[in-house]
């Protein structure tokens, strides 16, 4: 069996360089993410262009996924970089403050924090590791008392406890990335710190038109990091072809406690949905420094798996870690030790459901027919790669092969949980496809005379949406 788990891993210095891309690539990573929080537009031009020719040279279909920065909701510049904050100290946050901070306070990227706070809100820091109640807001300044102290250096983070802050999830820099992205026709939009279906939907409207020179769409994927998210979380999902547990900024909003059982909930509901469900933050985090992972880490990763995501995110671990090549080879094998104990309990999935689509029914016969004859792979000929990501959506130890015309399915189809993406010619003979993808996956080494496997396809050739033939053929 081929690991079902898709590997996302973030580009950086320390996995920029192309021997380094290609040793991650073959180590098992399935997407590249491309942070915009750093670089410039022809910095990302450049790397997409570096990750490409990687992926060609290893023969590879691989997803490139561009994460919009969001708002800079963010402490300003100390003048020695940082400062120590003492519990029950006073610290000043003014948005009208220009010059570097000090002890005593310190200026704001985020200007409109006063306006988003009152007395007795409590605001993290960095993460949560630094911790202030608010006492008053007087004008632009909001004074505080520091709850829990430490090290506070430049540029970190503010969350407000409970969420509320109400900068919007796109700003002016990630409406000009949009664009940057869509010309090197980014495989997947990451939109960071989304509220509400109405963030998805303006964001998937600013790609479509800045895609539209190229005749390209991406796939849009909703970063779950504001507690207001929550509530909103299915009508998100609905604008979203996706969503990533994004469980840092999270954690700090609801509390670390209830991060784990958010996180099965949000995955579980993607597949219901038939949405894909990414989860990152610290993942490997040990690994940036250490060439093996904790015991700990190992549990994160194939707990994730166990859920069903389709992908487990490494973001520090590839950009900047010391051991980028072994952190996926280490997550690699997790993933699959985790898949081995998975239960298949298609009777369970399917009791109880109505499909009202020809080809959605034809993907879920593809997988209780394929299940129960013990068929060595399912292929599902595909042009948008939508029956693929069907079948995915259920736990099936069988490998599923979507093959298609179109290099950008392809590409997107790297993403989905337990599918093998493969390209190949568009046919408009149905014998002649049918024939075609047997013989590559016989090249592939994937099927053998004599395996059983089930296929489905359109009829017409080469029309999305229109899956409605299901055969279950032997290798002759």
């Amino acid at each position: 069996m081929p690991r079902a788990t898709k590997i996302v891993a973030t580009l950086g210095p320390a996995s920029n360089e192309p021997a380094v891309l290609e040793r991650l690539l073959r180590a098992g990573v399935d997407v590249v993410r491309l942070n915009f929080s750093h670089g410039t537009a022809d910095d990302h031009i450049a790397r997409a262009q570096r990750v490409r020719d990687a992926a060609a040279r290893v023969g590879k279909p691989l997803a490139l996924m561009a994460d919009l920065q969001g708002p800079k909701i963010r402490v300003g510049r100390f003048a020695e970089g940082r400062v120590t904050l003492a519990a029950g100290a006073p610290f000043v946050l003014d948005a009208a403050r220009a010059e570097p901070g000090d002890p005593g306070g310190v200026g704001l990227d985020y200007k409109d924090l006063p306006r988003d706070v009152r007395p007795g809100d409590r605001l993290l820091l960095n993460d949560g590791l630094i911790v202030l109640d608010v006492e008053a807001v007087r004008g632009e300044q909001v004074h505080t008392v520091v709850r829990v102290g430490g090290v506070l250096s430049n540029n970190k983070g503010i969350n407000k406890q409970g969420g509320g802050l109400t900068a919007p999830a796109l700003t002016g820099k990630d409406i000009e990335d949009i664009k940057t992205a869509m010309t090197f026709q980014a495989d997947y939009l990451a939109v960071s710190f989304p509220k509400s279906a109405t963030d998805m939907e303006m964001a998937r409207q600013l790609a479509n038109v800045a895609g539209e020179p190229f005749k390209h769409k991406p796939a849009l994927i909703a970063k779950i990091e504001r507690s207001e998210a929550i509530p909103q979380l299915e009508a998100i999902l609905k604008a979203s072809d996706g969503i990533m547990v994004a469980r840092g900024d999270l954690a700090v909003e609801v509390g670390n406690a209830a991060v784990p059982a958010l996180q099965k909930r949000m995955i579980r509901m993607a597949r219901e949905m038939d949405r894909i469900a990414i989860t990152a933050t610290q993942m490997m985090e040990s690994m940036i420094s250490a060439p093996v992972p904790t015991r700990a880490e190992v549990s994160d990763v194939a707990n994730a798996v166990l859920d069903g995501t389709d992908a487990v995110m490494l973001s520090a671990e590839t950009a900047a870690g010391q051991f980028p090549v072994e952190t996926v080879e280490q997550m690699a094998l997790i993933a699959l030790e985790a898949e081995r104990a998975e239960d298949v309990q298609l009777h369970a999935d399917f009791m109880d459901k109505r499909f009202g689509r020809i080809d959605q029914t034809i993907a879920m016969g593809a997988l209780f027919s394929a299940h129960h004859l013990g068929c060595k792979a399912i292929i599902a000929l595909t042009e948008s790669g939508s029956t693929a990501l069907w079948m995915s959506r259920h736990n099936i130890h069988i490998p599923i092969f979507g093959v298609t015309s179109r290099p950008e399915s392809e590409r997107r189809m790297a993403l989905y949980r337990n599918v093998q993406p493969m390209l190949m010619p568009a046919h408009t003979d149905r014998d002649q496809a049918l024939a075609d993808a047997e013989r590559l996956l016989v090249e592939r080494g994937a099927l053998m005379p004599g395996d059983t496997y089930a296929i489905t396809c359109g009829e017409p050739m080469g029309h999305p949406g229109g899956t409605n033939m299901l055969k279950v053929c032997r290798v002759g």
